[in-house]
């Protein structure tokens, strides 16, 4: 028989094994940890190990309420729950521990792939690879992973769709193999190409922010947030984030940059001119003149139109100055992937497409640092209805090529089974 032990290990020792487990990511990191505990929340980091072994970590969450106390883990443990004999010594543990501390439930979101599907939704199958599917993918449902919970002692929530806050469907694309711009814009649909084309050619510039320009970050959220019927987060949720997190959530601003857009209409507009007088003058000697004079005639209603554009930029100017905030969004980096967490745009620049613009520059920091899988977090997993109000959604993330991954979602072990109770009557006579 095994033999394993539990002990309390540091934040460091934790991310370091947060960094190179297969279920690593940000949730189970000490930058985390630190956000949470300064929203008051009791943080331990936990370490399993056989022999001398760290095989399992988790940060267990304790949450202290006036009425109520629960344990919780975000994203996690870190344990291979294939491997029976390690998963129920590190629940066993678990429970305990939240038992010790006066939890009535342990509540868990395990970083575990229940289904892997391709970018429409269609699960993976043996002997097929839709694009952008790693071949690694593995076919069919992981029901071995949530019968283990339940054996355990854990209730299933369910395969439910939707929003959550820890996302039970994502969209994430695989990096590997991707050298350099071109072949990363090779795997982008036709129309998601196109749109990164009109941000650059119209002067969008993505920018890394401080924690000063965090209040122009949280107003560019309030603009979607109001847009889609979402409530934003509170300023102070983002810099708590910005200080527990430090480098690792990294904050951009897309910028219209009015004067580079302006210029670009005006070479535009002399170029067309040049195209103008070169035509008329060839205009007296043409063998076909009918031919040229269709040239002619199309240049000087692209000159027209650029003359229209021209007055448009001067009017963005006048408006909102030389660089205009039009898109934000924030990104966690963790050493197994890049996660797209909160963003939000201006409708009024629309567009110009900065989202894409911001989308793009972080997939290029992504081959930069090596990093193979960009996240980006969470769907809400109908992918057979166009009225879906998370279509517009789905399908900008689509744009970029890449695949889904359908979690296994949120378990609950009682651990004081008749207070559990009486606060899941509680909340269902409160409405809540």
């Amino acid at each position: 028989m095994r033999s394993f032990t539990c002990k309390d290990i540091s934040p460091k020792e934790l991310d370091a094994f947060s960094a190179q487990s297969p279920w690593g990511n940000f949730q189970q990191s000490s930058g985390m940890g630190r956000v949470r505990e300064k929203n008051g929340i009791e943080v331990s980091c936990l370490g399993f190990y056989e022999g001398d072994t760290l095989v399992a970590a988790t940060q267990l969450e304790l949450h202290r309420g006036r009425l109520s106390t629960f344990a919780e883990v975000h994203n996690g443990p870190l344990v291979d729950l294939a491997d029976t004999e390690l998963a129920e010594f590190v629940f066993a543990e678990l429970k305990a521990r939240a038992k010790a501390a006066g939890a009535a439930q342990l509540e868990i979101t395990p970083d575990n792939v229940y289904r892997y599907r391709a970018s429409d939704g269609a699960p993976v199958a043996a002997g097929e690879r839709a694009a952008g599917v790693p071949a690694w993918a593995r076919a069919g449902a992981d029901d071995a992973g949530v019968e283990e919970l339940k054996h355990i002692g854990f209730e299933h929530d369910g395969f439910v769709l939707g929003y959550q806050a820890v996302p039970r469907w994502r969209y994430v694309k695989d990096l590997t193999g991707i050298a350099d711009e071109k072949a990363l814009l090779a795997t982008y649909a036709k129309n998601t190409k196109r749109n990164v084309r009109i941000a650059q050619d119209n002067g969008v510039r993505v920018e890394r922010i401080g924690r000063e320009d965090l209040p122009t970050f949280h107003a560019i959220c309030q603009l979607s947030c109001e847009k889609q019927g979402f409530e934003n987060r509170p300023l102070s949720y983002f810099e708590s984030l910005y200080d527990g997190l430090g480098d690792d959530a990294e904050f951009t601003i897309a910028y219209f940059d009015t004067q580079a857009h302006l210029k670009s209409w005006e070479d535009k507009r002399d170029a067309f001119q040049a195209d103008i007088e070169h035509l008329e003058k060839s205009l007296e000697t043409a063998r076909t003149p009918e031919k040229v004079e269709r040239k002619l005639n199309d240049i000087r209603k692209k000159h027209e139109a650029s003359l229209k554009r021209i007055e448009t930029a001067r009017a963005y100017i006048e408006e909102g100055g030389d660089l205009i905030p039009a898109a934000a969004a924030l990104f966690v980096w963790h050493p197994r992937e890049c996660v797209y967490l909160f963003s939000g745009s201006d409708p009024k620049y629309a567009k110009f497409y900065a989202s894409t613009a911001i989308q793009h520059r972080m997939m290029l920091e992504c081959l930069g640092r090596g990093v193979e899988q960009y996240n980006f977090y969470g769907i809400d997993g109908v992918f057979d209805d166009p009225s879906d109000p998370g279509r517009g959604l789905l399908e900008f993330k689509q744009g970029f090529g890449g695949y889904v991954l359908e979690m296994m979602g949120s378990f609950t072990l009682p651990v004081k089974p008749l207070t559990y109770k009486a606060k899941q009557l509680a909340h269902k006579v409160l409405g809540r």
